[in-house]
């Protein structure tokens, strides 16, 4: 009796890590919908100058047409904080790259390639896109721009109201002014023209809540890189190494965690003269890499005594390689939690050294608004700023639990 195999059964891809991770992260409706929220956030923070700006899209003087808002965007007359040009750049820039990149990625996937080679080609060309975008945005802030500041929405003002003998035509996105903009009567409540009202220094709330979600995001995520570098360095070469290099770094991480953040962080900026957003960041960044570092040594401690470190060794590769590409991807996994709780403590922290006038004047924090609605009773100036970090810090701690169910294979179903 002859057998056949049955060549027809169709091959299960195998999942990976990532997959499994992934698909259990979908299973919590709450965190997967609080990551879709801030996405949403992002890109918001993205689109800001499509909603509010005083450069109007076109604008036609004296029969001549020109296009100013495109010019802003990389004006560092108009847009003076390097996180404005950042986002701007995203938008003009990034979006056509990351649309060429996905365009990529499907024609890739469609092609019956191995999985490993498949991924690498991904990886470089979005290595190479990532770094396209840099140098765009190092030209950007390093450029010479002369462009004087020019009052569009007042122009066009006077000309709708017949002051002017030029005829003026313009299209404005649908704020017609920036976070900058003052003259507004001060303290107005919330109105059709001023949706969250006035503050204090007459400038309108809306605006300067839309643009403090740039600060908001860009505070969160580059403090927390910043002490998460610092921290995945040293709880490697703790655990790593161990012995007496583990005991010195460990009585280091004792001594940072004794020491209060907060105190440490308003006595450092008190000797700082304006204080920027990056002094700020940089701040956050050199006292929060304790917990990362813990964490790291951890894992490092567990997995060092395993088959394939021992293997490695064996084999006399470098300790550089072994801790950076055999031992740290096994051990990203808390820290991407930690990270990600991080991201709203570095929020609430950035919010509070602005409540507290030890901020980036320049920039349209959310604690300053905070601060103006505590010192004025005005509601409207308290509920705002409020909501708007209640509602961030909740949405980033729910895709922290979410995260962390997921990592965690006890809990998965």
């Amino acid at each position: 009796m002859s057998t056949v195999q049955d060549n027809t059964r169709p091959e299960q891809e195998d999942l990976t890590y990532g997959d499994i991770v992934w698909s259990q992260f979908r299973k919590n409706t709450i965190a997967y919908y609080s990551m879709w929220a801030l996405v949403s956030l992002f890109l918001l923070a993205i689109a800001c100058p499509l909603i509010a700006s005083d450069r109007p899209f076109v604008w036609t003087e004296a029969g001549v047409t020109s296009y100013p808002w495109i010019s802003s965007l990389v004006d560092r007359n108009y847009f003076e904080n390097s996180i404005d040009i950042f986002f701007n750049l995203l938008l003009i820039v990034g979006t056509p790259l990351f649309g060429v990149w996905m365009a990529y990625v499907k024609q890739v996937q469609k092609q019956k390639l191995n999985k490993r080679p498949r991924r690498r080609k991904m990886q470089r060309v979005g290595l190479v896109f990532i770094a396209a975008f840099f140098v765009i945005f190092i030209g950007t802030l390093t450029a010479n721009h002369s462009e004087p500041y020019k009052q569009y929405y007042e122009l066009h003002q006077q000309s709708e109201a017949g002051e002017m003998d030029t005829e003026i035509s313009a299209t404005f996105p649908p704020i017609p002014y920036g976070y900058r903009k003052t003259g507004f009567k001060s303290l107005e409540k919330p109105s059709s023209e001023h949706w969250l009202g006035v503050d204090q220094s007459t400038r309108d709330v809306a605006v300067r809540m839309l643009y403090g979600t740039r600060i908001a995001l860009s505070i969160g995520v580059i403090a927390v890189s910043i002490y998460v570098a610092i921290g995945i360095v040293i709880g490697s070469i703790a655990g790593f190494f161990g012995g007496i290099v583990d005991l010195l770094i460990v009585r280091m991480i004792e001594i940072f965690m004794a020491v209060p953040r907060l105190i440490v962080i308003l006595t450092l900026l008190a000797f700082i003269d304006n204080a920027s957003i990056f002094h700020i960041m940089l701040v956050i960044g050199l006292l929060g890499w304790t917990g990362v570092a813990r964490l790291i040594r951890g894992e490092f401690l567990r997995l060092r005594n395993l088959d394939f470190v021992t293997s490695a060794i064996a084999l006399g590769f470098p300790t550089r390689r072994i801790i950076f590409q055999h031992l740290l991807p096994n051990a990203l996994a808390p820290v991407l939690v930690s990270a990600t709780f991080g991201v709203a403590a570095a929020i609430l922290i950035e919010s509070t050294l602005s409540f507290l006038g030890l901020g980036d004047v320049s920039v349209p924090s959310w604690g300053q608004t905070l601060s103006e609605g505590y010192s004025t009773f005005a509601l409207h100036l308290i509920f705002a700023p409020g909501f708007a970090i209640f509602m961030t810090v909740s949405l980033l701690n729910l895709v922290g639990e979410g995260l962390r169910d997921a990592l965690d294979p006890k809990m998965r179903k």
